[in-house]
């Protein structure tokens, strides 16, 4: 049950829910108290976070397993043998470390869908963020994703509250030995439940 303390999730991760598989082993990075968490577990997702907020953490780690870690300035956390463990979604809302993002790339599983969504250029002129470390440049998403399959991705302003976002949902191909698909059979990503 969702707490009063933890906010309501994005309307980009609420809009994309479908296009996770049932029972999908979802990362959230920069979980913070789990507002993801909270409404993905309610949907069925088995949720990890990763935050530095111990104090965070004390909520978040009623909606799935959690990972106290400073991913800025230290390893991180979700290793198998040296390599990044997979998830089935990887999730980035409001957080922006450039030096993550193979990090994030490597743990998506095949056919894994990325969901991010944070601050763009643009948000300086009306609040903070403003410093260009925390401010994704014009296309940057698109840049980064430029080998997954780009089902939807935002660039613009939001009214309430003010704010310049960059969002994309993305798919990872799946494995080339299992998904059978070719250039003539697409793989089908609904853009919409209706």
């Amino acid at each position: 049950m969702l707490q009063h303390n933890v906010s309501e999730p994005s309307g980009w991760v609420r809009r994309w829910q479908h296009l996770m598989p049932t029972g999908a082993r979802v990362l959230d990075v920069a979980c913070g108290s789990g507002r993801h968490m909270a409404w993905l577990a309610q949907q069925g997702c088995h949720c990890t976070g990763i935050d530095r907020s111990a104090e965070a953490l004390e909520t978040a780690s009623q909606y799935g397993s959690i990972h106290q870690a400073d991913i800025e300035d230290g390893p991180w956390p979700l290793l198998n043998d040296g390599v990044p463990q997979q998830f089935d979604v990887v999730l980035v809302t409001n957080y922006l470390w450039r030096p993550l993002f193979p990090v994030l790339l490597h743990s998506l599983a095949p056919g894994g869908l990325l969901l991010y969504e944070t601050f763009s250029v643009g948000n300086e002129t009306v609040g903070k963020p403003a410093s260009p470390d925390f401010l994704l440049r014009t296309g940057e998403l698109l840049q980064l994703c430029q080998n997954l399959r780009i089902v939807a991705f935002e660039d613009g302003f939001l009214p309430k509250p003010a704010r310049f976002v960059q969002r994309i949902a993305a798919i990872q191909p799946p494995a080339a030995a299992t998904s059978g698909l070719t250039d003539a059979q697409p793989a089908r990503y609904p853009l919409s439940l209706k």
